[in-house]
């Protein structure tokens, strides 16, 4: 006997995901024509998404050579994998440092909201 939630998991595992992942770039674009017209919005950090955008282009690539000269998958091949995974790891750095490197903001003179009493200066 079978649950119905595993029939339900079954015929899910029967999908073709292809057109979610092309359909999922037009969020991903709409986010990066966002980014790029918001003046504050880090432009390392946009150069690192996309650079995602770079990444997909390598593994789908990676993936066509995989089939057609090893007739595997992607992730049998690990030369081809790890090298397309690099892209990955390339363009999380370049977000990461781009967020990091964010300049500190200036200390703010007088008290600070919710410290207590005001400061009086005894000069």
């Amino acid at each position: 006997m079978t649950l119905p939630l595993a029939a339900w998991f079954q015929g899910l595992g029967a999908i073709d995901p292809a057109p979610f992942f092309v359909l999922s770039l037009f969020p991903y674009l709409a986010f990066l024509w966002w980014a790029r017209q918001v003046r504050a919005f880090p432009r390392l950090a946009l150069r690192g998404f996309q650079l995602t955008l770079l990444f997909v282009a390598v593994t789908i690539v990676a993936a066509v050579v995989a089939q057609q000269v090893y007739g595997r998958q992607l992730a049998d091949v690990d030369p081809l994998h790890g090298g397309a995974e690099a892209f990955l790891t390339l363009s999380n750095l370049v977000v990461l440092l781009g967020f990091r490197l964010l300049p500190s903001p200036a200390p703010q003179k007088g008290p600070v909201a919710g410290s207590g009493a005001p400061q009086v200066n005894k000069s």
